[in-house]
Order: structure tokens, then sequence, then C-alpha cells
């Protein structure tokens, strides 16, 4: 094919011609598309995560514009739309071959502008009930169905050689959503910004504005240009088109079941402590103005995921898994340490410190364990179709679409962790007025991680 032609197709909303395991192509034409794609791809997602993580900063302060949910029903609505998300990553994990990854990153993208809009009329109306709210957290949950899809979509694009970093730069980024949330709503919503929309606010004791409308109205505008952004700027790939039928056998996999556990202990972990980590802060310390310092883990964590699939592409995923496990029980256990007793006592600065590492390491676990999962499923299916006496290239298209739908189903089972977690605070503290019970169950969880992933893949490679 000619070098006028490639560049005909690349510019084309499809591509008909996609290799980026050959160099040449690559080098010439590919890696500037694949790149493109990402760089619309991240802050898409970014946009996801900070609607997605939406009510880890509203539920906090419902209550201070007129509302009287107790403490449980706010742990309830920052943990559903983890709950819903991790449902519709089912459907999502298998979109992109299907309609195609920029026609379903822009409808996915503008889909969310949907729950931003009443949310922020729902929290101006103090009659609003609880099942109204319930019924929005549950469509914040599309958002968070997003990263499947998105990192399907991206996985297609990219070499074997460099699908780590790029899933590590996309999830990462991506994940980056939940603390621009957490540092962007708290300073919105002191502003009157959308009074043209009749946005009123609150008035606090301290004769302050809460306009927490805000918090909800400020990512429209944004999804609004990231959606068109999707569609015209990024490309479909016909080699990744795949029926339902033809990725679904991924299901039957040992390994898929094996890398959901791993990765629901890491980015279940991130999710479910970014979601509740506020409420959980507040309840233990209620001196403190969380708000101000929320943002922080989830920062960390997104970062580290950023770096953390080149370390992995270096160092090998497995090996870093482990040693990620190691951590996150050690810390878990250090929590106890840092938690008032019957109201008294406890180290805010120990407990944040704490957490800060269990943010840290959330974030790198989750990116080695999906540099573990594409290693692993392109390995098994190119074997596969190899033994069958399929064709090197019959071998590489199915290993991309096996690799995608597991990459989508896995990430599925790792969203649950963002309901599980802040409902196992709420429980455990309703319970027994502490979060000490609930990770009493993470710690057992971690260590058990630490054996499968070593007893599973440690053994068999040094990567």
């Amino acid at each position: 094919m000619s070098h006028s032609s490639v560049e005909e197709k690349a510019s084309s909303a499809v591509i008909t011609d996609w290799r980026p395991e050959d160099p040449a192509f690559w080098q010439q034409n590919g890696h500037r598309i694949a790149s493109r794609n990402l760089w619309i791809s991240v802050p898409c997602l970014l946009l996801a995560f900070c609607v997605w993580m939406l009510f880890s900063a509203v539920a906090v302060n419902l209550n201070k514009v007129g509302f009287q949910f107790s403490t449980d029903q706010l742990f309830m609505l920052t943990a559903l739309p983890a709950l819903s998300g991790a449902l519709l990553r089912v459907p999502y994990a298998f979109m992109v071959p299907v309609f195609g990854g920029r026609r379903w990153t822009a409808f996915s993208t503008g889909i969310m502008i949907v729950p931003c809009v009443w949310l922020g009329f729902a929290v101006q109306d103090p009659s609003t009930p609880f099942s109204i709210f319930v019924i929005i957290s549950l469509l914040c949950g599309f958002a968070g169905a997003n990263f499947a899809s998105s990192m399907a979509n991206i996985s297609f694009f990219f070499p074997k050689q460099k699908q780590g970093g790029a899933l590590g730069i996309n999830g990462g980024l991506g994940n980056m959503g939940v603390s621009v949330m957490q540092l962007v709503a708290p300073l919105v919503v002191s502003l009157s910004m959308f009074a043209f929309f009749g946005s009123s606010g609150a008035v606090q004791p301290d004769g302050s504005m809460l306009y927490l409308e805000n918090a909800a109205w400020v990512w429209v505008p944004l999804l609004v240009i990231f959606t068109l952004a999707a569609w015209f700027g990024m490309n479909d790939l016909a080699a990744s088109k795949a029926s339902l039928s033809e990725q679904l056998p991924v299901l039957k996999r040992g390994h898929l079941w094996i890398m959901s556990l791993l990765y629901l202990a890491t980015f279940g972990s991130f999710i479910g402590f970014s979601a509740g980590f506020a409420m959980l802060a507040k309840t233990q310390f209620p001196d403190v103005q969380i708000l101000h310092y929320a943002f922080f883990g989830p920062f960390i964590g997104a970062l580290a995921r950023s770096t953390g699939g080149a370390i992995s592409d270096r160092l090998g995923g497995t090996r870093v898994t482990l040693v990620n496990f190691v951590v996150m029980a050690i810390f878990c256990a250090l929590l106890f340490l840092t938690l008032p007793t019957h109201g008294e006592g406890g180290n805010f600065l120990a407990f944040f410190a704490v957490f800060m590492v269990l943010f840290l390491t959330a974030g790198l676990g989750s990116a080695s364990t999906f540099q573990m999962i594409s290693l692993i499923f392109r390995k098994i299916t190119m074997e596969r179709v190899k033994a069958q006496g399929g064709t090197e290239e019959r071998a590489m298209r199915e290993a991309a679409t096996d690799t995608a739908a597991a990459l989508g189903f896995i990430s599925a089972i790792g969203a649950i962790g963002g309901f599980f977690i802040p409902k196992a605070f709420g429980a455990s503290l309703d319970l027994t007025g502490s979060p000490a019970g609930a990770m009493k169950v993470f710690l057992v969880f971690y260590i058990a991680c630490v054996v499968i992933t070593w007893a599973v893949y440690g053994r068999k490679t040094k990567k």
C-alpha cells in the first residue's frame, strides 16, 4: 500500500488498514494516529471519573443545604454509582468492537450530561426525596462504565510492547478525574456561576453561600466540548470489529477470573477509597475540614497508575503486583493504629499518611495488573490460534479482540470495590461505631492476593 493511500485512510473516520505490530507502519503513520486517539480519550475518561465520583463530594454537603439524610444513606449515595458502573462495564466492555471506538466514545461521553444537569437541579430543592438521589447516583454509574470501553479501545491502537505504557497513561490520567473533581468541587460551590440557570445557593451558618449545584453543572460545558472532539477527532478501526459472539468465549478462561480478583483488590481499592474516604474521615475526625485534603489520595493513585504501566513494562507486571500487595497488606494493618477508640484518641496525620500509601499502591497495582492481563491473554490466544493452524495475522487479530474483551470485563469486576468499600465502612460504623471491622476484611483480602499472585504467576515467571 502506498504512503498516500495510508494517509488517506488514516485521515478518515474509519481506518481499514491498521498494523501496529509492523515497525515500518508504526513509525510512518501508526504512532501519530494512536497518540491522537489516546490524547482525546484521556480527557473524555477523566471527565467520566469526575462524574462517576460526584457524590463523594456532593453527599458530604447535602445536609448543609437543607437535607436530613442519615450517615448510612449518605454512604449509600457514594456507593451506588460504583455498583451501577460495575454492572454497566460488562456490556460496555464489548461495545467498541461492535460500534467502533470513535462512535462509542462520543456517545458515552455525551450521555453523562444527563445526571450532571439533573443533580444540579435536585440539590437546590430540599424536598427532593432520597429516591431521586438514588436514581441520579445510579445514572452517574454510566460514567464509571466508560473505563471498560475506553481501555479496550486504546488497547487496539498500540503494539504489545507499548500497551502497558499507553493503558497506564489512559487509565492513570483518566483516574485523575477523581482528584480533579474533589479539588474543583469545593472551590466552585462557593461561587455564583450559574445564576442565569436559576442557581440561588443556600445560606450557611457563618453567612456564606453554598452553591452545591455547581459541583455538577461545572462539568457540562466540558462534556459537550469533548463529545465533539471524540466524534470529529478519533477513529474507528475496522480491524477491531468483532461480534458479541466472537468476544464472549473469553469468559471461559480461568485467568479471567483470577485476574478479576487481583484487579478488584487494586482498582477496587482505589475507586472504593476515593468514594468513601471523605465520609470516613469526617466520621472519625469531625473537626478536620476533610474536603480540603480529600483530593490528594486519588491524585497520588492516578499518578501512580500513569507511571505504573511503564514500570511494569520494564520490571514485569507480576513482580510489581506481588510487591504491591505486600505493601497494601502492611499499611492496611497499620491503619488500625491511627483510628480513634470510642470517639477518643486517634491521629489524623497518621491516618491520612497511611491512606495516601494505600492510594499509591492501589494506583500502581491497577496498572501492573492491567499489564499482566494484556500479556497473559495475548499469549494464550495466539498460542491457541496457532495450535489450530491459524495464520499469524489471524492470531494477532483474535489476540487483540480477546485482550480488549478481557480488559473490559475485568475492569467491571474491579469497579465493584467502589460499592463494597463505602458500604462496608457504613455497615461497620453502623454496627460497631468503628470502621475497624471493614478494614479487617480488607486486610485478609490483601493477604490472600499476595498468596494467589505468587502461587499462580510468581512461581512460573521472573516477571
